[in-house]
């Protein structure tokens, strides 16, 4: 339930920020995050865990990445090669997807990396919107502010793709036993004669 709300704030950040609203888009960003965390630990308390909450939880934290970070770049507050750093790892793991799907596997496991990696862009991001505030331009605070935010995102993109890189080992390892176990299945392969 709550997951399928943080869904429906995605649209209300993107519109947050390209109007330049950018303390209210942060104040959503944040009760998004804290409701995503009281959500956490009710399900764990209670053992209360869905299929459907595991699937629709880390594409809200994904899609939320997705529109800030591109808000941000529309808006020039980041360049795009950041953009295209956190969207290039999402391109490449989600590829091998479908092979795996097709061979029974549900998806990749979650990494301690990647959400490592993913907590530190969703942090990042807010700090980084909070620096065009009108009130905090041209303070301390704001260059402290974005000091932090980049800090946090150049971490972030950096786990992220660690894990990205975790995620392609581990499809390599299936393509491999897959390629195995099909050699097996056919037999040896007859080596031509003399």
């Amino acid at each position: 339930m709550i997951s399928a709300l943080r869904l429906l704030m995605v649209p209300v950040v993107a519109v947050l920020i390209l109007s330049e609203q950018y303390l209210a888009a942060v104040v959503v960003l944040a009760l998004a995050g804290i409701s995503d965390w009281v959500d956490g630990v009710i399900a764990r308390a209670l053992d209360q865990t869905s299929r459907l909450g595991r699937l629709l939880d880390p594409a809200a934290d994904r899609l939320f990445i997705a529109v800030v970070i591109i808000g941000l770049a529309v808006q020039q507050v980041v360049p795009w090669w950041l953009l295209v750093a956190v969207f290039a790892r999402d391109l490449v793991v989600g590829l091998c997807v479908p092979f795996l799907v097709a061979r029974g596997f549900p998806g990749f496991p979650v990494h301690d990396i990647g959400k490592a990696g993913t907590f530190a862009l969703m942090y990042a991001f807010p700090v980084l919107l909070l620096t065009q505030v009108d009130q905090l331009t041209g303070h301390l605070a704001a260059d402290i502010a974005w000091a932090f935010g980049w800090a946090s995102a150049l971490w972030g993109v950096y786990l992220y793709w660690c894990a990205g890189l975790a995620y392609l080992n581990q499809f390599r390892a299936i393509v491999v036993s897959d390629a195995r176990a099909s050699t097996h299945q056919r037999g040896p392969r007859s080596t031509p004669g003399p």
